[in-house]
């Protein structure tokens, strides 16, 4: 079983940044691709960020491309979420996921995750 534990979210004005964590344990981190989802109120949870394995490859959503940058340490066990330039609506519960599956480099599903955190809340305010 793989425990999978979020930090970092938190009360930002819009423009700003916030950097969210996530800590993997009771499993083996490297082969592992890792994702970042959210999910405001009312709505489905939506894909934000996903990284391979070994980090070569990274996937992210369109809404928030070239101002969130996921990336990985391995020898850490963690996965990071870097966001800048926030907007009110990236407003949500942020969740850490874990493929355990081996068998996608940076999948964009939630269907295809296994292992999920509890969410940490990011909130932008105008």
């Amino acid at each position: 079983q793989v425990q999978v534990v979020e930090s970092g979210g938190g009360l930002v004005q819009a423009g700003g940044s916030l950097r969210l964590s996530c800590a993997a344990s009771g499993g083996i981190f490297s082969v592992y691709a890792m994702g970042w989802f959210r999910q405001a109120p009312g709505k489905e949870r939506e894909f934000v960020a996903a990284i391979s394995r070994s980090g070569g490859i990274t996937r992210y959503a369109n809404s928030v491309k070239g101002r969130f940058t996921i990336s990985r340490d391995n020898a850490q066990n963690t996965v990071s979420l870097q966001m800048n330039s926030l907007k009110p609506e990236d407003t949500a519960v942020y969740y850490c996921a874990v493929d355990a599956s081996t068998l996608y480099s940076a999948a964009n599903a939630p269907g295809l995750y296994d292992y999920w955190g509890q969410g940490t809340q990011v909130t932008v305010s105008t």
